[in-house]
């Protein structure tokens, strides 16, 4: 019998159509949770969710872009109407950027990033934060980046959304300690996750990032990653909240 406290709770994870947010929901309902596999990619959500179903676990997947407030209205609802409530959200789904200096980034990148990476956690935290009040209880597990604690890690658009991660984490934690709401983050070094980077070598971020990434190590698997996320929202980190845990091999170290 598993002594996390997940068993029967009503579990949202974004970006859960693969690697460390796949490996997330597949943990989750290892310990008898109810996930809800949110995921832009509708195939693979449903893959996900047969997977867990197979198992003998319980999912039910929600496709959309989390960018669309109506998206996030609707993978909440579902939690709460087929779940009974919500006890965590994992907000996992992210983009990369094309490592662009700050002179080099587009209009179009930038919102983008930004959108998917900081508005649609804020969003789903929000629209989140009355049914675990209601409940007296919650966890909030945020994926921010190695990029939320250096400059070095990735471009400008995708180093300030992770950043912003951070500053949502630490202060929904304060916010809402008092309201048994936790709200703590991983910080992902380099992940075997199969993201292809969408990069111009020549242009000034990438030539730049490049004498800094020899200091990365050995990338994670997404399981180890994902490892960190159930921890944080299970009971065993009851009093763990507002931290940024680096997942990234002492890179954060270096």
């Amino acid at each position: 019998m598993s002594s996390s406290g997940l068993r029967d709770s009503s579990v949202i994870v974004t970006g859960a159509g693969s690697g460390i947010g796949r490996a997330a929901a597949l943990r989750f309902a290892q310990e008898g949770a109810k996930v809800v596999v949110a995921d832009l990619n509708g195939d693979a959500a449903k893959e996900v969710v047969a997977e867990i179903q197979a198992a003998g676990g319980t999912a039910v997947a929600v496709t959309g872009d989390l960018s669309d407030p109506a998206v996030v209205d609707e993978v909440v609802t579902t939690a709460v109407d087929t779940f009974g409530g919500l006890d965590v959200l994992v907000n996992n789904a992210g983009i990369m950027d094309r490592m662009s200096a700050a002179a080099e980034v587009s209009d179009a990148e930038w919102e983008r990033v930004i959108r998917v990476n900081l508005t649609a956690p804020f969003l789903l935290t929000r629209a989140a934060l009355p049914h675990m009040l209601a409940r007296g209880k919650g966890a909030i597990v945020n994926t921010a980046s190695e990029a939320a604690l250096r400059g070095s890690a990735a471009g400008t658009a995708y180093t300030v959304s992770k950043h912003g991660v951070v500053g949502l984490t630490r202060s929904v934690a304060v916010m809402y300690r008092n309201a048994g709401i936790r709200a703590n983050a991983i910080a992902p070094g380099g992940t075997k996750t199969g993201i292809v980077l969408d990069i111009d070598p020549a242009a000034h971020g990438p030539k730049t990032l490049g004498a800094y990434m020899h200091n990365v190590g050995q990338p994670a698997e997404a399981d180890e990653q994902a490892a960190v996320i159930v921890f944080l929202a299970s009971d065993a980190a009851s009093n763990i909240n507002g931290a940024i845990v680096p997942v990234d091999n002492g890179w954060a170290a270096v």
